[in-house]
């Protein structure tokens, strides 16, 4: 072939068909490009014992291995699986609803803890504590059918954006955890979502930021009531509490919501600590992991373990510190044991990178390309 022209064109076809041979070919196989399935973590003791656990309960024939059925894995939400501070993400969508429901409750001006929060004042909102909270969310959360609050939290979480970072929400979420969720869930595991937040907030979005379905998330919920409007049923939202997933409820929620106890859970503050103590209680092989936040550069850095800040939210006391020391939970320091915080939107791979990029970066999209076909 003699014409340049032709060359150049027969070459980029030969190359754009190795690529999509060594692509699909590797996606049949059942095998990924890169052997390591934590990648975001640092090579440590925290990784290790990620990959140890579960190499060790998925290996038939060992005597800690588990069937497939009772490989359940539980996970805390909140400064878990994705930022917390400087408020958990669902006060700021309370928040948001507030401001939208206001015109319709001038009494919220000069009733509290709404008149503080319509100020932005969100310490002086909450001084009153629990009580004030709870008056708040129910008022921020009622009053509609279950179907009329999903639409209206997905709206929401499409567009709602950190204050700090300007990330969406759902780009707040730790690569590493999601690496982790993959991982388990490649090796047989169940994983449910057990957290203090709302069932119904989360469930709308968990499967698509996690890859949990609503029907593996846990929370709070408030109580609901069926009714016939307009000849149809609905399930309307009633301004009372009917379970708080917290603390010592979290592994009532696992008992009733699951009905088979985790033998893996992960969390981050002392809010997950039964729940914690609750998995290592059963026999055989088990696992529990806290993820200490000490990335004020990347994150933030609250504890007040390990002479970290002291916070209320998302507390990780000196007291749990220790606790994780003598039962043997696995500690993740962020800051050291993640090379990466945040999830980043996916390498993508076009015929005009193939044409244009040289091997080692072309092998590289590839390498991304066949680990997204294979989850």
């Amino acid at each position: 072939m003699n014409n340049p022209r032709g060359r150049f064109v027969h070459t980029c076809i030969t190359m754009i068909s190795m690529m999509i041979l060594f692509i699909t070919g590797c996606s049949s196989s059942g095998k990924s490009v890169s052997t390591d399935p934590l990648p975001s973590w640092n090579e440590g003791a925290a990784k290790q014992s990620i990959i140890t656990f579960v190499e060790k309960v998925t290996k038939e024939g060992s005597s800690d291995f588990v069937p497939i059925p009772e490989r359940i894995a539980v996970f805390d939400n909140d400064g878990t699986l994705w930022c917390e501070q400087p408020v958990p993400v669902q006060l700021y969508f309370a928040m948001d609803r507030m401001k939208t429901l206001a015109p319709q409750h001038p009494e919220w001006k000069d009733k509290e803890p709404f008149a503080s929060l319509l100020k932005g004042d969100i310490k002086t909102a909450f001084a009153g504590g629990d009580r004030a909270l709870l008056e708040f969310m129910m008022a921020t959360h009622a009053g509609m059918t279950t179907a009329e609050f999903e639409g209206i939290v997905k709206e929401w979480i499409a567009t709602a954006r950190h204050p700090k970072t300007g990330r969406l929400f759902t780009e707040m979420t730790y690569q590493p955890m999601l690496e982790v969720l993959a991982y388990l869930r490649e090796n047989g595991f169940k994983n449910f979502i057990v957290s203090g937040g709302g069932i119904e907030f989360m469930r709308p979005w968990a499967e698509a930021a996690y890859g949990i379905p609503p029907e593996q998330v846990v929370g709070s919920s408030i109580k609901t009531k069926f009714e016939m409007r307009d000849g149809k049923p609905v399930l309307a939202r009633l301004p009372a509490l009917d379970f708080n997933d917290d603390k010592a409820d979290k592994p009532i929620g696992i008992h009733q919501h699951i009905g088979r106890m985790p033998i893996a859970a992960f969390g981050n503050s002392r809010g997950d600590q039964e729940m914690l103590e609750y998995t290592q209680s059963g026999s055989g092989a088990r696992f529990m992991l806290l993820v200490l936040h000490d990335d004020v550069s990347r994150e933030f850095a609250y504890g007040p373990a390990r002479g970290l800040p002291d916070t209320k939210l998302g507390a990780f006391p000196p007291t749990l510190d220790e606790q994780a020391k003598k039962d043997g939970w696995t500690v993740v320091s962020m800051k050291n044991d993640w090379n990466t915080v945040f999830a980043t939107a996916p390498a993508t791979i076009t015929a005009i990178d193939i044409l244009l990029e040289p091997d080692a970066t072309m092998l590289k999209h590839a390498a991304a390309a066949n680990a997204r076909l294979l989850e």
